[in-house]
């Protein structure tokens, strides 16, 4: 019989020693988080949470000051119809920015859609629905052009989009001759390009079909992003696209897909802005590439990529809906409206800042 080994039996102890030490300090770690840290989490986990209670919280504080008023079925949904465009334009720009790029053509995309819709119903004499059609296919040509520059040539997204932005600009007003096309000339030849301008009355409150196809394009996305296969690599890309192409994903695929995507979401939108306004006009929408990304950010999506919810942006824009309106209702001076935009979206961009650091 051979002698016991004498190191193997303390040798053992300490393993064991060793072993209950990090068990105790992942169990510490697991079950005994401050609460801060454990809202942080939250926070990470649940990113359109912080613009949801924001949201509610505003209502509350309006309809306090307001009274009854401002929780009449009319005035919320009058609040819906004001944000529609730019929940609309917000879904596309949710998809640039969920790949860590951002996107300044949206709202001229969103023009020039409109006014090829337009114009070659009423210059070429086009079918309206085919003259719709061939607005939808410019909106997503365009975005295709700035996908192959930024995915097949390595482009800044933001010097892409800023140039495509001027180009489109320009194009937009060339083409149209600063024409615009009455809304009564619309609603005699082409009814079907104010379509999303028509009313659903629920009682006292008023939908438009756009607001229904805002909704209805938010859940969709929202299930595409969280369903789906190419929603998961959306966030890949955006996370770290080095490990998403380790990981077997065509990021130049991918980034193409979402920045074509992008510019037929604004084509909708563009299709969407005449019912809104009902006329074609190409001055219209200046702001849409501002306030979506305004929508954007205080729905708590990260610039950086990667992380966020689509609901966020849907309750970011819907924020800045009730607080143009509530101030409005207030009388207050509008510059307020902006003042404290201002403070929500430097507001949101530092808790992003702040959980990002923690949950990393």
């Amino acid at each position: 019989m051979q002698p016991a080994n004498p190191v193997s039996q303390p040798s053992q102890e300490f393993e064991k020693v060793l072993v209950d030490s990090s068990t105790q300090v992942a169990s510490f770690d697991a079950h005994d988080k401050a609460p801060l840290e454990k809202l942080q989490h939250f926070l990470h986990s649940s990113p359109a949470a912080v613009p949801l209670i924001v949201l509610v919280l505003s209502i509350a504080v309006f309809g306090v000051l307001l009274g009854g008023k401002f929780f009449s079925a009319f005035t919320l949904t009058l609040i819906l119809q004001q944000v529609a465009i730019v929940g609309i334009v917000g879904a596309a720009q949710t998809l640039v920015i969920l790949t860590a790029g951002i996107d300044l053509s949206v709202g001229a995309i969103m023009v020039l859609s409109s006014v090829v819709m337009g114009q070659f119903t009423f210059r070429y004499g086009l079918p309206p629905m085919l003259a719709v059609v061939c607005g939808l296919a410019v909106g997503a040509f365009c975005g295709w052009i700035n996908g192959q520059l930024v995915a097949r040539m390595k482009l800044p997204p933001f010097i892409v989009t800023l140039g495509m932005w001027q180009i489109v600009l320009a194009s937009n007003f060339l083409y149209s001759a600063n024409e615009t096309i009455r809304s009564q000339d619309i609603s005699a030849q082409a009814p079907i390009l104010q379509f999303f301008g028509q009313n659903l009355r629920i009682g006292s409150a008023v939908f438009t079909y756009g607001v229904i196809f805002m909704v209805l394009l938010v859940a969709l996305l929202w299930y595409v992003l969280n369903r789906t296969a190419w929603g998961r690599h959306v966030y890949a890309v955006g996370d770290d696209p080095d490990a998403a192409e380790l990981a077997g994903v065509n990021v130049k695929r991918m980034l193409v897909s979402v920045y074509t995507l992008s510019g037929l979401i604004c084509a909708l939108a563009g299709w969407a802005l005449i019912g809104r306004i009902g006329s074609v006009s190409p001055t219209a929408g200046q702001f849409a590439n501002i306030e979506s990304i305004t929508a954007v950010v205080i729905g708590g999506i990260s610039l950086f990529g990667g992380r966020g919810s689509i609901l966020g942006m849907l309750f970011g824009a819907l924020i800045v809906g009730v607080f143009s309106l509530g101030l409005r209702l207030i009388g207050t001076d509008p510059q307020w409206t902006y003042l404290l935009i201002g403070v929500l979206i430097i507001s949101a961009v530092a808790i992003d800042q702040w959980i990002r650091k923690v949950a990393g």
